[in-house]
């Protein structure tokens, strides 16, 4: 029997455990093709372990029996949707819950949002979103500035020097979404340097089996864990505290929240979600997208032109950024070509159907999403990095599809199109970026794909 650790191999086992636990049911064959159970107690979790993650599994499951497969989770059946026009049969596009969202608090064991109220819920995303859209505009000139930084510390590199990219973008998100999402204090490098400590603790137990048990079983994991997320929460408390019915020249995140009818505790939780969600998506959205650009002087060229007609010899402004389109495209093929978030889920509540398949009541269903982003049928040469495919409005209609665009993107990944576009605008103005000869990237798949070491850059400035 295989041991319990192997939960560990992806984010996503943890929240397919926690909704069959919730919503037990017989096991029971649908007629879906996939794959029979490998083992009687664990199901197909050996091949998801041989396979190294979920998606790469779901790669391999969707190629040999096509787009609509079942597999088995312990005894329990999981149906996967991989093609676009099926997925267009699925989503129904007035759910309130963002199921990013809901993977991440399922993951921190946060409760409230999860289930209850629809109005309410709708209610809150709102709130969230607006709160996203109102520090976004507030905090235009904090991005501004702290990509100038940036900026600067490159401009003062020698052109032989290997940039640390995922390095570098990491640390520019924290310090973008921290003091975006909750003030000034975090203009303080020491408070950052402490919220880093803290976020990688958290995050290095999301999507390697946090509820695996192996944490309970490593004293030391579960106390640098617990410790980290109690140090965290308490620094959102006090800012929560000091924020409350006061008046800031900065409006933040967080002063949203408090604005709404909300609980402490669910201020707490969603303060949460998206410090550390938008953290991990604006660092790797930024370093996927500079990456790609040293892999393409034409498309890093043609970003030149744009933002050099754009702007001429002025200032980047919030209602400039909307004329960058060649950008936005840019950054939507980053996504696609990364897979940035290769997977979403659903609970199927009411029986359904999808294609000619009948899906159980209480299936949960996944959505492949780094299945989808590189179908040949949905997407010309999948694998080409080629932002010019998304000048194709029915390109952009798909791509809003699977949430990565439009009414549907999460609002973690709207702050990140905002923050990647003044930097990449900063960037390309003033540098060739380049890539480091022989370096080969490959990929870890998680809740957010990024590189799987460190991947080195080096730059150049523009004449």
């Amino acid at each position: 029997m295989l041991d319990f650790a192997i939960f560990a191999v992806t984010f996503l086992l943890i929240l397919v455990g926690a909704v069959l636990y919730l919503y037990p049911a017989s096991r029971q064959a649908s007629g879906i093709p996939g794959m029979t159970p490998t083992d009687e107690k664990d199901g197909n979790l050996p091949d998801i372990v041989t396979s190294g993650s979920l998606h790469e599994f779901l790669v391999n499951l969707h190629e040999k029996y096509g787009p609509v497969v079942s597999f088995w989770f312990g005894r329990r059946l999981v149906v996967s949707v991989g093609s676009i026009d099926l997925l267009k049969q699925h989503i129904n596009p007035n759910r309130t819950s963002d199921p990013f969202e809901m993977m991440l608090k399922s993951l921190l064991r946060y409760q409230s949002g999860l289930s209850g109220d629809a109005g309410e819920s709708h209610l809150r995303k709102k709130l969230y979103e607006n709160g996203v859209t109102k520090s976004l505009q507030s905090n235009f000139a904090v991005i501004q500035k702290l990509s100038e930084e940036l900026l600067a510390k490159w401009l003062s590199f020698p052109e032989s020097q290997h940039v640390p990219l995922c390095q570098h973008m990491l640390g520019f998100a924290m310090k973008s979404v921290t003091q975006t999402a909750m003030g000034s204090s975090f203009e303080d490098d020491q408070e950052v340097i402490r919220f880093r400590r803290n976020h990688d603790a958290i995050w290095a137990e999301i999507g390697k089996g946090f509820l695996d048990g192996s944490l309970d079983k490593s004293m030391t994991r579960k106390k640098l864990y617990e410790d980290a997320l109690m140090e965290m929460e308490s620094v959102l408390k006090k800012i929560t505290k000091e924020r409350r019915g006061r008046s800031f020249n900065r409006h933040v995140f967080i002063d949203s929240l408090l604005q709404g009818n909300l609980s402490d505790k669910q201020i707490l939780e969603d303060t949460m979600i998206f410090s550390l969600a938008g953290c991990v998506i604006t660092a790797n959205l930024c370093t996927w997208a500079v990456y790609f650009l040293t892999t393409s002087e034409e498309v890093q060229q043609n970003l030149y032109k744009e933002v050099d007609r754009v702007l001429g010899k002025g200032p980047l402004t919030h209602e400039k950024i909307e004329q960058l389109r060649y950008c936005r495209q840019v950054l939507c093929e980053t996504v696609r070509t990364a897979k940035l978030t290769p997977i979403a889920a659903r609970l199927q509540e009411l029986e359904g159907r999808i294609d000619q398949h009948i899906i159980p009541k209480e299936t949960l269903v996944l959505y492949a999403l780094g299945v989808v982003l590189q179908d040949s049928s949905a997407w010309a040469s999948p694998y080409k990095f080629d932002p010019d495919r998304f000048s194709d409005e029915s390109a952009m209609k798909n791509f809003s599809l699977l949430g990565f665009s439009g009414s549907q993107e999460c609002p973690e990944l709207r702050f990140a199109y905002m923050v990647a576009t003044v930097l990449l605008s900063m960037l390309v103005r003033k540098l060739y970026l380049h890539p480091v000869k022989g370096q080969v990237m490959e990929t870890k798949y998680e809740l957010v794909t990024s590189p799987k070491e460190e991947a080195w850059i080096t730059v150049s400035k523009r004449s």
